[in-house]
């Protein structure tokens, strides 16, 4: 618990350094092009597909049935486009973390490399093919979870404890690749993960947690069609903050385990 409360204390502190914070900017255009554009072509395609669905399945009733169970009857007017929304977001929250991997995570492991590890030698066990590869196979079994586990997002408590799990398995698996590419060989970078994957889960779920609150605007903007585009900017905007963060996070964590790793394997 020490090295993660180090390595947070850390990852705090580099996040407002102007050259970490403006690390956002790029990666925030794209990804508002990229879905700006999504949205304009196919959304209202999803949100008629989902209403045409509901019509010839009875699916207004049961879903006002549940919802007025659960004390939430006035979602009703607003069900399909919440569930378009909803069924959108895993793809916006991976298109964000590809983003922070392909132009933030590296500039950031150089920032860490230079001030905290100048002397851990690079041997290179990663590649931009191995990030993508890395980021594309858990998003496929992420994709596939979030759609079995859609309907608990009804249940309050539940929903607390199952995102933030997926988050936090999502972003380990893709994060700890990145942080470890330039410096850690692939023995190096299995050993660790196998080693410390208690620790990086836990890490991947605090930020998680802090996911629900961009998470939260993204499909709150369904409430008004005036303001969604200003929601949609906030949160994918916050998304990104969130992922840069959480990617000083583990790269500290990482590299500080990495030395460790060598000092107990190769003694000077």
């Amino acid at each position: 618990m020490h090295d993660i409360f180090r390595s947070w204390g850390k990852a705090l502190a580099a996040q407002f350094h102007y050259k970490i914070f403006l690390l956002t900017a790029l990666p925030f255009v794209l990804s508002l092009l990229l879905w700006g554009l999504a949205m304009w072509w196919g959304l209202q395609s999803l949100i008629d597909t989902i209403q045409a669905y509901f019509v010839d399945h009875d699916g207004f009733q049961l879903a006002g049935r549940l919802l007025g169970m659960l004390g939430l009857i006035a979602l009703k007017t607003v069900i399909v486009p919440l569930i378009a929304m909803w069924l959108l977001l895993p793809l916006m929250i991976v298109t964000s973390l590809m983003c922070i991997g392909v132009f933030a995570m590296p500039v950031i492991n150089r920032y860490v490399a230079r001030r905290d590890y100048p002397a851990l030698e690079q041997r290179k066990g990663g590649s931009l093919f191995g990030s993508f590869w890395r980021a594309t196979s858990s998003f496929v079994i992420f994709a596939v979870l979030w759609l079995i586990t859609l309907p608990l997002a009804l249940i309050p408590p539940l929903s607390l404890l199952v995102q933030p799990l997926l988050w936090g398995w999502l972003t380990y698996r893709v994060m700890v690749y990145d942080a470890l590419a330039e410096h850690a060989d692939v023995d190096e970078r299995e050993a660790l993960t196998r080693d410390h994957r208690m620790a990086l889960l836990v890490i991947g779920t605090i930020a998680g947690i802090f996911g629900a609150a961009p998470s939260l605007l993204w499909l709150g903007g369904v409430l008004s069609v005036v303001l969604f585009p200003i929601f949609a900017g906030i949160s994918i905007w916050l998304y990104l903050l969130v992922f840069i963060f959480t990617g000083l996070w583990f790269q500290y964590y990482c590299m500080e385990a990495l030395q460790q790793h060598r000092q107990r394997r190769e003694p000077v």
